[in-house]
């Protein structure tokens, strides 16, 4: 009976056994985490050191991946921004050649075209900087050999200090078991658990400084290399983002600037509507006027301008110093009314 009780007993440990070598196989770290110490106090300092390279490194192979996802994102998004603005600045082209009667929304429609033509550049060149500067170097780094390699180190270390423990556990077993029966058997048995016990000592040494520099080593290039592409995804965002800024904000200032131009320009009198009866009168200036195309007249404060023509959207029509033009009407002051066109005098 004491037999079967004992042959009952064994079987209960090695199925715990087994239950606990098949729920560390699984475990979700790949790094068995115990705060037992196996060895000695230097080995289980080894072991946490170990543990925590160990989940670093993850850790920061999981960063690696979010940064990789967030650029193939961008850059999808960049390929369609290239095919919509490429559309858009077409459209935009068309309508300002086919529409060239509405000057203000054509002239408009053409400037915004041709400046979208640079803005898709700046994008093509954020998606390329993000392909060859994040993704393949990143990539490379997840699926690289030295950190599979490094990792693959630690949880062979992590499955022989699981043997050791186990085997220190048999170890004890058998130094019971000669205390109770010291028979050659029994003795023969321990020597041969002790001996193996050494063996996996020396070897977790070995293995043990092996795999903490391999991983040492692979948690420093991890970081260095995704610090300096995370920077260069901000250098590079930010770039595009000035560049763009800037061509917009010349579109807009070409826009504005082209519309109030065409707003205040001289009006086009036909020469049929002037009239034989039409008054001229002599204006002093009493602000400079820089003309801005040929049909305007320049003026300098004190200049004396023949008016021929006022229009009521604020120009005046007039010759000055041997030259024709159009001026703003505020600008001068009359002083005297000149003979009429037919020869009869009209004074101010």
């Amino acid at each position: 009976m004491d037999a079967l009780r004992k042959q009952a007993s064994k079987l209960r440990d090695q199925v715990a056994k087994q239950q606990q070598a098949v729920i560390k196989q699984f475990s979700a770290s790949g790094y068995e985490h115990s705060d037992v110490m196996v060895i000695d106090e230097l080995e289980l300092q080894r072991h946490q050191h170990l543990e925590k390279l160990y989940r670093s490194t993850r850790s920061g192979k999981d960063f690696q991946r979010e940064l990789v996802k967030a650029a193939e994102a961008f850059t999808a998004i960049g390929y369609k921004h290239i095919e919509a603005g490429t559309k858009l600045s077409e459209e935009c082209c068309k309508y300002g050649v086919e529409n060239a009667s509405d000057e203000i929304l054509a002239k408009a429609a053409s400037i915004y075209g041709d400046a979208r033509k640079h803005v898709e550049k700046e994008q093509e060149d954020f998606t390329r900087l993000l392909f060859s500067q994040i993704l393949e170097p990143l990539r490379a780094m997840i699926i690289g050999a030295p950190l599979e390699d490094a990792r693959h180190l630690a949880q062979r270390y992590s499955r022989m200090r699981q043997e050791a423990e186990t085997q220190a556990a048999e170890v004890s077993r058998r130094q019971a078991r000669v205390r109770e029966s010291p028979i050659p058997e029994n003795v023969t048995k321990l020597h041969a658990a002790e001996g193996r016990m050494q063996e996996l000592k020396a070897n977790m040494a070995v293995l043990g400084k092996e795999a903490s520099a391999a991983l040492a080593a692979v948690e420093s290039q991890q970081q260095r290399l995704t610090f300096q592409r995370l920077v260069a995804m901000v250098e590079g965002e930010r770039t595009y983002h000035e560049r763009v800024a800037a061509i917009l904000h010349q579109i807009e200032a070409e826009m504005v600037s082209d519309k109030q131009r065409r707003e205040s320009a001289p009006p086009a009198v036909p020469s049929n509507l002037m009239s034989d009866k039409t008054k001229y009168f002599l204006a002093e200036a009493m602000h400079g006027f820089e003309a801005s195309s040929d049909k305007e007249l320049s003026l300098a404060i004190g200049d004396y301008v023949v008016v021929r023509k006022v229009s009521p959207s604020g120009w005046s029509e007039g010759e000055c110093r041997g030259r024709n033009g159009w001026f703003p009407s505020a600008y001068v002051e009359r002083r005297q009314r000149l003979p009429n066109t037919d020869g009869t005098p009209d004074f101010y």
